[in-house]
């Protein structure tokens, strides 16, 4: 057997159908797309519109509202903070702004600022400068003995 010779089983492809190729194509003049009418024409791509029954997203409920200027944050917990302390990515004694855990690699992007949040627990005395925090977050470091100072429009920029 020569690469010339390989074939396709008989029955594994077929030819595709050439249409508006003359009468006796079976598939001539108007191409199997009938007689006039929207459909007939060339461009029509009726999206979404399911023969005059309501359409599926006219159906369902619509719900909610999403502003254009909303403002999205990293979010990072305690928990992590306190897990990149004891791996010595981050200094405590050092004040910890959001450019230093952009370094450290916790947030990978500041977005519009970076929020706290009080899941796991802080047990290093640190001193926090961010965007926004929780008020649970903001207890569980002062219980530590640190200070989250907010510098977002929430502290009245």
């Amino acid at each position: 057997m020569k690469l010339n010779e390989l074939r396709d089983n008989s029955g594994a492809s077929k030819a595709r159908k050439r249409i508006g190729r003359g009468p006796g194509s079976g598939k001539g003049k108007t191409g199997g797309r009938g007689i006039k009418g929207q459909k007939s024409r060339s461009g029509v791509a009726i999206k979404g519109f399911e023969g005059g029954q309501m359409p599926l997203y006219q159906r369902l409920p619509k719900r909610g509202f999403n502003s254009r200027n909303r403002k999205k944050f990293a979010v990072i917990n305690l928990g992590l903070i306190q897990k990149f302390i004891d791996a010595g990515k981050i200094d405590p004694k050092q004040e910890i702004t959001e450019e230093a855990l952009v370094e450290s690699g916790l947030v990978r992007r500041r977005l519009d600022g970076v929020r706290v949040l009080a899941k796991g627990d802080i047990t290093a005395k640190v001193t926090l400068s961010v965007t926004g925090a929780s008020k649970a977050a903001v207890e569980a470091v002062e219980k530590a003995g640190g200070t989250l100072t907010l510098t977002g429009p929430a502290a009245g920029e």
